[in-house]
């Protein structure tokens, strides 16, 4: 009979290949979605739907792992981590089974990925610890690696799972057709299926629960709706308001924030004071313990949004310049992520078993310094660059993302008590999350930023020697202008964005515009596969330069804080059999 260690990493890592395998499916297929649902995208509210879509999984997560990572200690981890997977498999059914169409299908389409990221949640807060209790300390670091390749690799196995699926045709079952986007939801089920069955059969707990004590509502309660309403500020701070191409003069975005901060502050003046705080922060008395936090959230503050950016790169400039149309961008955009994965799949579990003998400083100190290297890389890139040279940049990022998972994952659970690696392994993936979700506020923020501000001049000029009338030029011009978020959606969508503003123009009755009739030589020129890109390209090229830039600048602190994490400290079942680290670095000052 196979040994119950690998029973737990087996279904452990099933769970999270299947949830983050989710967390980014829709990223490429959510075009084919839209269509099957007939929401269109420049509709007044879709592109709230839009992002409530990309960013309610993440949101969910963010906010409650923490939680039920404490409720685990309590209560059992592998109950907890059981009932996730059923949770999430019931979300996935639902979405498979989407019964309406248009903005009521989109609200559904949010609200059941809303369940399941609440089963994703149980999954993530207990994966690591169920790991950390199964095996011992001179194995964790090779068996996390597995296990965060599947959590890692299976964020990028999304962007390529969806374009798939979401490209399959329809097939009809009797009197039943099932269209092909269903498929992108249809996948997770049997998965689920089957790993609820056998997660009930054969998980068991091992860890000594923390019985005594109750619930620490205040805590819970100020954490999750301040992070919520955080993270809610983050999202609407994208969307266009008041004639802004964002939201960050809307006094509703910055009401939340503050809001949030102060239940935030409020929260951790609860935990220093009750008696049974839902995550006791004492622990972060140890270095090791708080490095390994501090500097997984600056790493996927940085990383995080790099896939959306990625994308955004390849739908809208990239592959249109290269003949793709605009309808199969998105397929294609997943298939040249791969090298990404290749790079976590090459050097995750491998570093994961070399901490185990070397320690974790080094390892994912050098991740994260790879990782910088690789930003810094991506800034020499033109906007019509070589592939070859991008997918050496993709693997070389992902192989530093993978040197820094595993290692860090294991230094922080080895930092900790058994009691308390529920509570440990939810706060390092509530700040892996909100650090994604942050990432992808601050990345397009800075994108839009730049790209709005140098799109008019680069436009305008591209509009010269296409035959389009005179008086006609600056109209189009600011009409695109004053809409940079909804041009860059339009192409993140499979749409071409010229199309759709030139069909609002001319049955718009806008003064001095004179009609551009469609199929004629000025309508072909403008909405070919090539001019938007080649017009918004150079625009594009310094905002995404710029959110490199920053991403560089953060991956390089955390590089840092990585380095000074000294060696781990180790309690006591693990202090014998777990290598030091190979290094000169004092120990850290004593542990929780």
């Amino acid at each position: 009979m196979v040994a119950y260690k690998w029973v737990v990493l087996i279904n452990t890592t099933l769970g999270l290949l299947m949830a983050t395998v989710n967390s980014t499916i829709i990223l490429i297929a959510l075009p084919a979605i839209f269509r099957g649902l007939g929401v269109y995208p420049f509709a007044p509210d879709a592109f709230v739907v839009l992002l409530w879509s990309l960013l309610i999984f993440g949101v969910v997560t963010a906010t409650l792992v923490v939680s039920v990572g404490r409720l685990s200690d309590i209560y059992g981890r592998a109950r907890m981590y059981n009932a996730g997977f059923a949770v999430f498999t019931v979300g996935s059914i639902l979405l498979f089974l989407l019964p309406n169409g248009g903005l009521l299908g989109g609200w559904e389409l949010v609200g059941f990925r809303l369940i399941q990221g609440v089963g994703a949640s149980f999954i993530f807060a207990n994966a690591a610890a169920l790991i950390a209790d199964a095996f011992p300390p001179a194995e964790r670091g090779r068996a996390l690696g597995i296990n965060q390749v599947a959590a890692v690799g299976g964020a990028v196995l999304g962007l390529v799972l969806g374009g798939v699926l979401s490209a399959a045709p329809t097939v009809s079952i009797g009197s039943v057709a099932i269209e092909g986007w269903r498929y992108v939801f249809l996948v997770s089920v049997p998965v689920g299926v089957f790993g609820t069955i056998w997660a009930y059969r054969r998980l068991r707990e091992t860890a000594i629960r923390q019985r005594h004590g109750g619930i620490d509502l205040p805590g819970n309660l100020t954490f999750g709706l301040g992070l919520t309403l955080l993270l809610a500020g983050l999202t609407y701070g994208l969307i266009p308001y008041g004639g802004a191409s964002n939201g960050w003069s809307s006094p509703w975005v910055w009401s939340a924030i503050l809001a949030a901060l102060g239940l935030l502050a409020s929260f951790l003046v609860i935990e220093a004071r009750t008696s049974h705080p839902m995550f006791d922060l004492a622990l972060f008395r140890n270095r090791s313990f708080a490095a390994g936090n501090f500097s997984a959230l600056l790493g996927w503050m940085a990383m995080g949004g790099l896939q959306f950016m990625m994308i955004l790169w390849f739908q809208g400039i990239w592959l249109p310049l290269h003949g793709y149309s605009f309808s199969v961008t998105p397929f294609w955009a997943g298939i040249y992520m791969l090298p990404l994965m290749g790079g976590i799949i090459a050097l995750g579990p491998l570093s994961g078993a070399l901490s185990d003998r070397w320690g974790p400083r080094s390892l994912s100190t050098a991740g994260l310094g790879v990782a910088t290297a690789a930003f810094l890389g991506l800034l020499t890139l033109p906007y019509d660059f070589s592939y070859p040279q991008m997918a050496v940049l993709l693997f070389t990022l992902g192989c530093g993302i993978g040197m820094f998972g595993a290692p860090n994952s294991a230094a922080v659970m080895n930092s900790v008590p058994p009691a308390s690696r529920g509570a440990a392994s939810g706060m390092l993936t509530t700040l892996q999350n909100a650090g994604q979700i942050l990432s992808l506020a601050i990345f397009f923020t800075v994108l839009i930023g730049v790209f709005s501000v140098h799109l008019g001049s680069s436009f305008s000029s591209s509009l010269g020697g296409t035959g389009l009338p005179a008086g006609n030029v600056p109209i189009l011009s600011g009409t695109v202008v004053s809409d940079p978020t909804g041009a860059i959606f339009g192409a993140f969508l499979g749409i071409n964005p010229m199309s759709i503003f030139l069909t609002a123009l001319n049955g718009g009755g806008v003064p001095g515009w004179t009609n551009v009739p469609a199929n004629s030589a000025v309508w072909n020129t403008l909405t070919s596969k090539t001019f938007f890109p080649g017009a918004v390209a150079p625009a594009f090229q310094l905002g995404i330069h710029s959110a490199f830039l920053f991403a560089a600048g953060l991956t390089g602190v955390g590089t840092v804080i990585s380095w000074f994490r000294g060696r781990p400290y180790l309690h006591a079942e693990a202090a014998i059999t777990t290598a030091p680290d190979r290094s000169s670095e004092p120990a850290p000052e004593g542990g929780p």
